[in-house]
């Protein structure tokens, strides 16, 4: 570099060039320059790789295209272009901080994760108004049924096309899509509200519209948030993201109820805000390396990508990348397990807090409350200590024991405690495996394929809960609350059995091919 500059010949005014002992005092000046401003690589942020600070991280930059290095802070608010070593040395950090490329990343994840929050708080508070109002407007079970049932029927129609399209769009685009139709969707219910009575078919089609929405958001959250955080920050930031989710289920699903009771479009008008700000939220997100300038253009352009990637997955395309997605999580041996094990689980739970409410007749809403609220409050508790958990085989092989002792408790003792006691030990224990679970996606699977592989999984698990509410239904018609606890209780027992005695013959097996002749 030295030698280099001392070569260069700058002239005067008259045309002439310097002296020569001028040009070797202005380079040696410059290069002292140099080495004074210079940040050396220990001064990088606790988890901040050189890279992120020179603009030249690769394919988990957020907001740079793989292969392309992304524009660095300069510690003012603005943005810049990365620049060749020798003047990206000579700037300057800007008075109040230096350059910090992983607080642009915690800010951005921030923002997304709190306004999933508050999505998911507006989707669990619909997911007992519309039932509700339905319930209202016409008087009839049947139709709540219908409309609790338009709400969740999207799950089993869309989630592995949705997958399909998560993987060929830009996840932020596409969250900003659904979160302003969302929003039109209930401010299209207020409307109604306040030019008359919103109609049957239009509470359905706004049921509909919102599980659909709702189906594709999830998904780009989930192709979203890990590329928001470092590589080792995933476990964390997945279980901060799994606490939110059951902060939203235990705020939103009371909330629902209660605001419904002040006035029937009042929970619509507080989705509407939620909604907006959840929106607000995904605005408000610069990614690392993102100017001002390219945020305007994705959000600007976000519906033209989307349109974009629908076209592109017309016909027999589709189905291919479908099946693709299955072929993907079939290659993972723990992956084909957890989506086994947590089908499985998940029925049973679900199906035991069907028998319980339905043979609730005689306690109060506040112990059926508080009994329901157990498994959000494990969940929260799960996910909190979560980050410690490693994804193995044993891992879900604790989880299945636990499920079988947690419906033992049911089974066994009658009175609302014992309930309380199961989903808050299932509750505890599911949140921890979800996140094991998400973080192996992550690491595992090729993250051009995240989302069909977590499409398939989630189809499912959710599968599995759209059945357990008939389920519950059934063995309670059929033989009461105590013994339907007790026959979903031998279930499970049975299943552990078969399981443990597999694995066992398994190991017998591999130990037998491995002693000598």
């Amino acid at each position: 570099m030295l030698l280099n500059a001392s070569h260069d010949v700058k002239r005067t005014g008259a045309g002439f060039p310097q002296a020569p002992v001028i040009a070797r005092a202005k380079t040696v000046i410059i290069f002292l320059k140099r080495e004074v401003s210079v940040v050396p690589p220990t001064a990088a942020p606790v988890g901040c790789p050189p890279t992120a600070r020179t603009g030249t991280e690769d394919e988990r930059t957020v907001g740079a295209e793989p292969g392309k290095g992304a524009e660095t802070s300069n510690g003012s608010g603005r943005t810049e272009a990365p620049a060749p070593v020798e003047t990206q040395h000579e700037k300057t950090p800007a008075p109040g901080g230096k350059q910090n490329p992983l607080r642009l990343r915690n800010a951005a994840f921030t923002r997304v994760w709190a306004g999933s929050i508050f999505s998911s708080v507006s989707s669990r508070t619909l997911g007992v108004a519309y039932p509700l109002l339905a319930l209202a407007l016409t008087g009839s079970p049947a139709l709540a049924g219908w409309a609790s049932f338009t709400l969740t029927l999207p799950i089993l129609l869309f989630y592995v096309p949705a997958g399909v399209l998560v993987d060929r769009v830009d996840p932020r685009s596409l969250m900003l899509f659904t979160e302003t139709f969302r929003g039109l969707a209930v401010t299209s219910l207020l409307l109604a509200f306040v030019l008359g009575v919103p109609s049957m078919p239009h509470v359905l089609a706004a049921a509909f519209l919102e599980g659909t929405l709702w189906v594709f958001y999830t998904l780009a959250e989930t192709a979203l948030l890990p590329s928001l955080v470092l590589e080792e920050q995933v476990t964390r930031a997945m279980a901060r993201s799994e606490t939110g989710a059951h902060i939203a289920v235990l705020a939103g699903r009371p909330l629902g109820g209660l605001l419904f009771g002040i006035a029937h479009a009042v929970p619509f008008a507080l989705d509407a805000v939620l909604f907006l700000t959840s929106t607000l939220c995904l605005l408000g997100q610069t990614s690392e390396g993102e100017t001002p300038g390219g945020r305007r253009h994705r959000q600007a352009h976000a519906f033209r990508q989307i349109a974009s990637g629908v076209r592109e997955l017309a016909g027999r395309a589709l189905l291919a990348e479908m099946v693709d997605g299955v072929r993907e999580l079939a290659r993972h041996r723990f992956l084909r397990r957890a989506m086994a094990l947590t089908t499985v689980t998940n029925l049973m739970v679900n199906t035991l807090i069907m028998i319980f409410i339905a043979g609730s007749a005689n306690l109060s809403p506040l112990e059926v409350g508080l009994v329901l609220a157990a498994g959000g409050v494990g969940g929260v508790l799960g996910s909190s200590f979560a980050p410690s958990v490693k994804p193995r085989r044993a891992m879900l092989f604790t989880q299945m024991w636990i499920w079988v002792f947690a419906l033992s408790l049911a089974a066994l003792g009658e009175h609302p405690l014992f309930f309380g006691l199961a989903t808050l030990m299932t509750g505890y224990t599911g949140a921890r495996n979800n996140v094991a679970i998400r973080s192996f996606e992550i690491h595992a699977v090729d993250r051009s394929k995240l989302a069909r592989v977590t499409s398939v999984h989630r189809l499912a698990v959710y599968g599995a809960v759209c059945l357990a509410a008939p389920l519950g239904g059934v063995l309670v018609s059929a033989f009461g609350t105590h013994e339907a606890a007790m026959k979903l209780f031998k279930a499970m027992f049975a299943i552990a059995i078969a399981v443990t005695a597999t694995r066992f013959l398994r190991c017998i097996a591999v130990t037998a091919t491995r002693l000598p002749p």
